[in-house]
């Protein structure tokens, strides 16, 4: 889940033609499990092959990067790693509210209400290793570059945008920011329409744009706080502390200036609160991945999801001319660097 900090960072509103040209780094989890979550039947259920493999991920790695591609973005995906031993807990949680979607949906079949058990069904999206592969084998397949993290997903995506590899990051969560993105691009690869949880009503999703200096300027903190703000909350390597939420987590640290001067006055204690820290502070990263933007191999992809995985063969090929525009864009680019 993250870390919550949409009460207290400011949001700008974006189309998707305004990343034109920029490297973004992706996390490649974090959208994958939106694509397997969103991408479903009418009735809950994921996509599914013929020998009742899921391909909700394939869909929209396929189809959703050719938007992002289209619109002349050069998306970099980027995947988690080994995870903070820290993080055991919530990996635990996590499995545990799979497991009880599960029962609810089956529950929800058996009565017949069919609005409850699609709503369970999204819930209870699992991500394998081979899955993983497989998404890894399509993005090579489509000629674009991924990155594995040696740690976590989001880190490494800061790391990059941090350096100037990547002019933003990308994720549904906030922890970026707190791994120092200097930029956060949110709904980028969810953009379009979304049916709202439990409900029959679809709403348009726009990219968002969150800059961590103008936030730090506007929250009047240092990113060291914003971090300690964030553990007060509750990661996904704590649980943060009972009743204090985004803005009241603003509010001690500033008046505090310190997570251990909050911790004493509200007279509470967070385990490993230093380590937790120095996880945001400084992450696991690393600096061997290259970038390289390459040309659809159009027989691999057609064997990956048309042979593998049955997906429509006119409807796959008519996502490459998409994948064109990125590559002419990049060729024009080129041109005009060398003759400037």
């Amino acid at each position: 889940m993250g870390v919550d900090l949409s009460d207290v960072v400011p949001k700008q509103g974006r189309k998707i033609e305004d990343f034109q040209g920029k490297v973004i780094a992706i996390d490649a989890y974090n959208a994958l499990y939106q694509f397997l979550s969103s991408i479903r039947q009418p009735d809950g259920t994921p996509l599914k092959d013929k020998r009742g493999r899921i391909t909700s991920h394939l869909s929209g790695l396929l189809y959703r990067t050719a938007n992002l591609a289209e619109a002349g973005i050069k998306p970099v995906y980027v995947f988690d790693g080994k995870p903070p031993e820290l993080k055991r807990a919530t990996i635990e949680e996590r499995k545990e509210r799979k497991v009880q979607a599960q029962r609810d949906y089956d529950e929800a079949v058996a009565s017949g209400d069919a609005d409850r058990a699609a709503v369970k069904a999204s819930q209870t999206s699992y991500l394998s290793p081979d899955m993983v592969g497989e998404a890894k084998a399509m993005l090579d397949a489509l000629g674009v570059p991924w990155v594995q993290a040696p740690g976590e997903g989001e880190a490494q995506a800061a790391h990059m945008a941090t350096k100037g590899d990547a002019w933003a990051a990308s994720s549904q969560d906030y922890d970026a920011l707190l791994f120092g993105a200097p930029r956060l691009v949110r709904n980028l690869a969810v953009t379009g329409k979304r049916k709202l949880p439990g409900k029959s009503i679809w709403v348009d999703v726009e990219p968002e744009l969150i800059e961590l200096e103008p936030t730090l300027g506007e929250l009047g903190m240092t990113r060291e706080q914003l971090v300690a703000a964030g553990i007060l909350v509750g990661t996904d390597f704590d649980p943060g502390v009972k009743g204090v939420g985004p803005k009241r987590a603003v509010k001690l640290v500033k008046e505090k200036g310190t997570l251990t001067d909050v911790l004493a006055h509200l007279e509470t204690d967070i385990p490993y609160a230093d380590q937790i820290r120095d996880i945001f502070l400084k992450p696991d990263v690393t600096d061997d991945y290259a970038l390289a933007f390459k040309p659809v191999n159009e027989q691999a992809v057609r064997k990956l999801l048309v042979e593998e995985h049955d997906f429509g063969e006119d409807r796959v090929k008519s996502t490459f001319p998409r994948y064109a525009k990125l590559q002419d864009a990049m060729k024009q680019r080129s041109l005009d660097a060398f003759f400037g």
